[in-house]
């Protein structure tokens, strides 16, 4: 069973390519400490707003991440320049994928 966590955060503008660097960071630390998510996508919804969104295999996964990336120092770098942030999960129950 798929889950999509999807995290909403605001960053200042001027902030852009830190969320991106530091993004990738705490990705790649995330993968390497817990073998997932195995697919990302983030959305910028305006200057400010972003939705990032992270695909899990197993609840298991998932939940082992949530439980250990508040003590990777990746977490904290890439939080500290986001602001307003809330997140939500649920299981994958339909994959259609893109129409072009």
């Amino acid at each position: 069973m798929s889950l999509i966590r999807t995290t909403r955060f605001t960053a200042d503008a001027a902030d852009a390519d830190l969320v991106l660097e530091r993004r990738g960071q705490l990705i790649a630390a995330i993968r390497a400490q817990y073998g997932g998510p195995t697919e990302t996508r983030l959305i910028r919804v305006d200057e400010r707003t972003w939705v990032d969104m992270w695909r899990w295999e197993s609840p298991e996964i998932l939940s082992a991440a949530l439980a250990g990336a508040p003590h990777l120092p990746e977490a904290a770098v890439a939080f500290a320049v986001a602001c307003d942030v809330t997140a939500e999960q649920g299981e994958l129950v339909a994959e259609d994928g893109w129409i072009r």
